[in-house]
């Protein structure tokens, strides 16, 4: 297949800010492969040469444009009053925690894309569980 037609990704402006800083913006790419139907990942600082990856479930961000939601390494909150353009989603992990604030209508498109190649809820059909075996068994096959 087309790696061009199996591949989504969205170049976006992110506000990121740590606990008593100010938001700085930060260049930051969302990208979905159908190899991996169920996740998204995020790259802060892309294109820089070693940019910072976070992968999560599509789901948890499409839940957190409605609801606030996720628990753990990674939340996602909605719009809110004082931002209603923006959809924040919470990192965390042993380093620290930061804020990432990305518009609205950018996370949106982004993720109507992905339902394009991938409709929701048709996620397993595009799974390639040997692979996926593969992976988490470290075999190569």
């Amino acid at each position: 297949m087309d790696q061009r037609l199996s591949t989504v990704t969205c170049t976006v402006t992110a506000h990121v800010s740590v606990p008593k800083g100010t938001p700085a913006p930060l260049s930051a790419e969302l990208y979905y492969d159908m190899a991996d139907p169920y996740a998204i990942r995020l790259s802060l600082g892309a294109p820089m040469k070693s940019p910072v990856d976070w992968v999560f479930a599509r789901k948890l961000v499409t839940e957190g444009l409605r609801r606030p939601t996720g628990s753990g390494d990674v939340l996602v909150i909605p719009r809110y009053r004082c931002h209603p353009h923006s959809l924040r989603v919470v990192l965390r992990n042993l380093a620290g925690t930061a804020l990432v604030e990305m518009a609205v209508s950018e996370v949106t498109a982004f993720l109507r894309r992905t339902c394009a190649l991938v409709p929701e809820g048709a996620e397993s059909l595009h799974m390639d569980l040997d692979r996926a075996i593969s992976e988490l068994t470290g075999r190569r096959g």
